[in-house]
């Protein structure tokens, strides 16, 4: 019978006189608003992190990431041609119809081009058109939108459609499914998050009269404002107010935040750029393992091994507030065991749970170094003796 179980307790060595700073504060008006350090898993804020709301645009990276999915999987190319739906480009331009990435009746777009004017012009009409490229129907497309959220789990969202027009309360998430969501965006598909968020322009469509080349500036109200910036999205409608959902990167620390429900475009400039500099500048990282390092083992039952080790998917850190001169964080590895056979090599069955002198825990995921195949015949019938005799 599987069991919580506790394989080793390690203890990080620092100076005896080590003090650990308070954790600093931090206001904002946001009626929401989550701040998660990728290096160590600590949340480093949680303002109603698990309140149900609606995403507006930010439910776009949903529909970015079915995409990316898709490609990454080989099913579906980049050069992948979709096209302008007539009745499509009929409900979503003009004023009314939101942000656009000014497609045309008819026309054929790579899935590579209306990408970018779901990430970089959060165009409603290029994020329809791809939901009706992939799926067949947006609600169809929907689908799929729901049952990655349910794979990545998202356990506190919902989508009814591609773009996050307001649909009386279908769609809703939660910031920390958002993070969620952005994580597995940068980590799951690091070529393709590099490829398209992050961009300061795209230039599609042409004006009427002059046919002048349309080019539009990225909303990222982060860009150029935080070294290491390089996405994710913003979201407005007068129900859930401005939201954004931004990571950026500094000397190999990432952060992911969160921010929705407040009041005005510049409030949400000024509070993304707040936050995301409090989350560096007020918390310090310190490194624990490198990437592949190993960390531990674990025991795996009817395997063709009796053990496997275990090691960081990346590289590993503990954070601190600033100001802290170390402490004694104490670190075991948890995983319900014994683990049974056949592993892949490189999957998540344990975590490396880190807790701070303040008491607070941090959790970092471990992977298996190796596969482990099952245990043949021979093998499980020795196994079944060992445990008769008690030797196992």
């Amino acid at each position: 019978m599987n069991r919580p179980r506790i394989l080793a307790a390690l203890f990080l060595a620092t100076a005896a006189s080590a003090a650990v700073a308070a954790a600093p504060p931090f206001e904002t008006p946001a009626r929401v608003a989550y701040l998660l350090d990728l290096s160590s898993g600590a949340e480093l804020l949680n303002k109603g992190a698990d309140t149900p709301m609606p995403p507006a645009s930010m439910a776009k990276m949903m529909t970015t990431e079915v995409a990316f999915e898709l490609i990454d999987s080989g099913k579906v190319p980049l050069s992948k041609m979709c096209t302008v739906q007539p009745a499509t480009w009929q409900k979503w331009h003009g004023p009314a119809a939101g942000s656009t990435m000014f497609l045309s009746p008819n026309e054929q777009v790579s899935l590579e081009n209306l990408l970018h004017g779901i990430v970089t012009l959060s165009g409603n009409d290029a994020s329809v058109v791809v939901a009706e490229c992939l799926g067949g129907t947006e609600q169809a497309f929907a689908t799929q939108m729901n049952a990655l959220a349910k794979k990545l789990g998202m356990t506190g969202s919902r989508f009814c459609n591609s773009n996050g027009w307001p649909d009386e309360g279908c769609t809703v998430v939660t910031a920390r499914d958002l993070a969620r969501l952005a994580r597995a965006s940068i980590e799951r598909h690091p070529k393709l998050y590099k490829q398209f968020y992050g961009q300061p322009t795209f230039t599609w469509g042409k004006t009427m009269g002059s046919g002048a080349d349309i080019t539009q500036a990225n909303r990222n109200p982060i860009l150029g404002k935080i070294p290491g910036a390089d996405g994710l999205k913003t979201g407005h409608t007068e129900e859930a107010g401005y939201g954004f959902t931004g990571s950026a990167e500094q000397s190999g620390r990432r952060l992911i935040m969160v921010v929705a429900g407040l009041g005005s475009f510049n409030s949400r400039i000024e509070e993304s750029v707040k936050l995301m500099n409090w989350g560096f500048n007020a918390w310090q990282s310190k490194p624990l393992f490198a990437a592949n390092a190993a960390v531990g083992s674990a025991e795996v039952q009817l395997g063709d091994a009796s053990t496997v080790q275990l090691v960081a998917p990346r590289a590993i850190a503990v954070t601190y507030p600033a100001g802290s001169v170390g402490g004694d964080p104490k670190l075991r590895i948890a995983y319900n065991g014994p683990l049974k056979a056949p592993l892949a090599k490189g999957a998540e069955v344990a975590q490396l749970i880190v807790t701070t002198p303040d008491g607070t825990v941090q959790r970092m995921p471990l992977v298996t170094a190796e596969a482990v195949g099952e245990a043949g015949f021979f093998g499980r019938l020795w196994l079944g003796l060992k445990q008769l005799v008690g030797m196992a």
